[in-house]
Order: C-alpha cells, then sequence, then structure tokens
C-alpha cells in the first residue's frame, strides 16, 4: 500500500507568477522520486495530518516527485523493509523511474538501508535522518529494565498494541503487521550492531567518523540530525525529549545519540533540533533561531538533484 497523497505538482502551473518562484522552478526536482519513510510508531498520515509535517508539499511544490510510504508502525526492520520493498516497485511501475530516493527518519533510517542494500539497483540514494543506525541508549534501557518473559513487559507490549492499533484506524494502515517487541530489539545497540554486519553500507567504521558517500553497491548514503532536546516553550512534546536525553553521554536529540545517527556523508550533526523537530513536529514548532526543517529538506532534494539523482 502506498499513500499516494503527495504526487507530483507541476511547477509549470506557478509560471512566472513572482521572482521568487521563478527562482525556485526545478530546486528541488530530482531525477528520481523520493520516498519518505517514517519511524518507530510512524505513519503517513494520521487523522489529517502528516507525519513529515508540511514536507511532501514543500517539495512538491518546486518540482519534486515525493511518495510517503505507510509501513508497519512497529516491527523488525526487515519486515519493515520488505514492507518498503514493495512500495519502492509499486512507485517505479506508476512513474516509470529506474530508481528512488530514500529518506528515512528514526527507525527509518535502518528500514531505507535494507532496501538499499538487498536492492541496490531500485536505489539512487539512502539518506538517514535522526537514524537510529547504531542503536539508542533509551532502547537499552528499556529492554535492560523490562525482562524478558515478565510481567511489566506484557503490560508494555499491550500498551504499545493499544496505540499502534489507534494509528492503524487513524492512518489507514490497519492491514499491517504489527511487533512491538521486534522494533525495539531492533534499535538496541546489541540489535543494531548485528543488522549492521548484515547490511554494512554506508555505515562509519569508526565510533563517531562517517561511513562510505557512495558504497560499493552503487547508493550514495547521507545523514543528519539534531542535537537539542528543548526548543520551544510552546511544543508540549520537548519534555519528554528532555527527559528521554537525560540518559545519554553524549549530545542528542532525545531518543538517538550524535554518533548513532551518522551514515555515509554526514551533512551536519548538531541542528538546533530534537527527535520531533527533525520532521517539523509537532504541527512545525520548532527552534526560533534554527533554518526550518522543510527548507532543510528542499536543500537537500536540491543536493540530490546536483549530484545528478
Amino acid at each position: 500500500m502506498i499513500s499516494l497523497l503527495f504526487c507530483f505538482i507541476s511547477v509549470s502551473s506557478f509560471a512566472a507568477t513572482s521572482a521568487d518562484s521563478a527562482s525556485q522552478k526545478g530546486y528541488t526536482a530530482t531525477k528520481y522520486p523520493i520516498v519518505l519513510v517514517h519511524g518507530l510508531f510512524g505513519f503517513d498520515t494520521l487523522a489529517g495530518i502528516d507525519y513529515f509535517y508540511g514536507i511532501p508539499q514543500a517539495l512538491t511544490k518546486s518540482g519534486a516527485k515525493v511518495y510517503v510510504a505507510q509501513i508497519s508502525a512497529t516491527n523488525s526492520t526487515e519486515v519493515r523493509g520488505e514492507q518498503l520493498l514493495k512500495q519502492v516497485e509499486e512507485v517505479l511501475a506508476v512513474t516509470g523511474a529506474k530508481k528512488v530516493n530514500l529518506i528515512g527518519h528514526s527507525h527509518g533510517g535502518p528500514t531505507a538501508r535494507y532496501v538499499g542494500s538487498v536492492a541496490p539497483d531500485l536505489v539512487a540514494s539512502v539518506t538517514s535522518i535522526g537514524g537510529v543506525n547504531k542503536g539508542s541508549r533509551v532502547a537499552d534501557i528499556v529492554r535492560g529494565t523490562v525482562p524478558e518473559g515478565s510481567i511489566s513487559e506484557g503490560v508494555a507490549v499491550k500498551l504499545a498494541e493499544g496505540l499502534v492499533t489507534l494509528i492503524n484506524l487513524l492512518s489507514g494502515g490497519g492491514d499491517l503487521p504489527q511487533d512491538p517487541l521486534a522494533s525495539l530489539a531492533a534499535l538496541t545497540t546489541e540489535g543494531s550492531l548485528k543488522f549492521n554486519q548484515k547490511y554494512p553500507e554506508g555505515v562509519p567504521t569508526t565510533a563517531c567518523g562517517e561511513g562510505d558517500y557512495l558504497a560499493p553497491n552503487g547508493v550514495y548514503y547521507y545523514s543528519w540530525t539534531g542535537t537539542r532536546n528543548f526548543t520551544n516553550a510552546l511544543d508540549p512534546t520537548d519534555g519528554a525529549m528532555v527527559a528521554l536525553g537525560l540518559v545519554f553521554d553524549e549530545p542528542n536529540d532525545g531518543l538517538v545519540g550524535q554518533c548513532s545517527t551518522h551514515l555515509g556523508k554526514v551533512i551536519r550533526n548538531d541542528y538546533k533540533m530534537n527527535h520531533l523537530d527533525e520532521i517539523n513536529g509537532l504541527l512545525g514548532i520548532t527552534h526560533l533561531f534554527e533554518t526550518a526543517p522543510t527548507t532543510i529538506y528542499r536543500q537537500h532534494a536540491n543536493r540530490l538533484q546536483q549530484q545528478g539523482l
């Protein structure tokens, strides 16, 4: 199932209405379609609200063809990756394109990496935003403090399943398989390292370095992240990001450590953003003195365009 809500919008319909529109014509028009991939507990659109809030529209208005994947809110990276692969094949069939540019947030990062690894002939680039590429300290703590097979684990799973049921009801993804424990395991340091052994493309070989910009499989890899927990007093989710950020011993976005997000060419690893700001949430309430997330996505689309992707 692929959300086609954000198909190509022809820039020609805005023909020279202003100097600004003329200068921006085709700015985000990449050679290959862009597919946005959500993270844990994610969705394409929920009760009319986009997971990537305002980002598809910001990309399409100057030429990009953008699709938003709908995959399991909770499941292993491999299961989510196989779902994404099928949707990539659908996008290619609809557009006639040979490849896609995958942009994944959080768990969407390794999910996109999976497709890049198993089907590199279909993928021009993989971009990881706040991606859990070497695990999350939060997942490690949750997995370590909730014993396997315990009553507390059962309660946690039921709560997660309830949230997922609500997400599915409101987003239309009710037919997708869900497995909260599999997703948790995938996001731990141990789970991430096992995944990286099978799918190493773009992953840095040093603790906090860069990976292959152009991997041997022919796919380009990029990443960026934020390292602020509190960014706007009007955002009620910032409190949770601050609390979660306390478990890290390195700069982080509230859910993922700075070095864990590195993949391929690191565009920047210190935006004044937390994990939700990276997708322009909540409802676009972000740091007043940082580049707007929508602008950063547009700049990256132009980067891909300049690369011939």
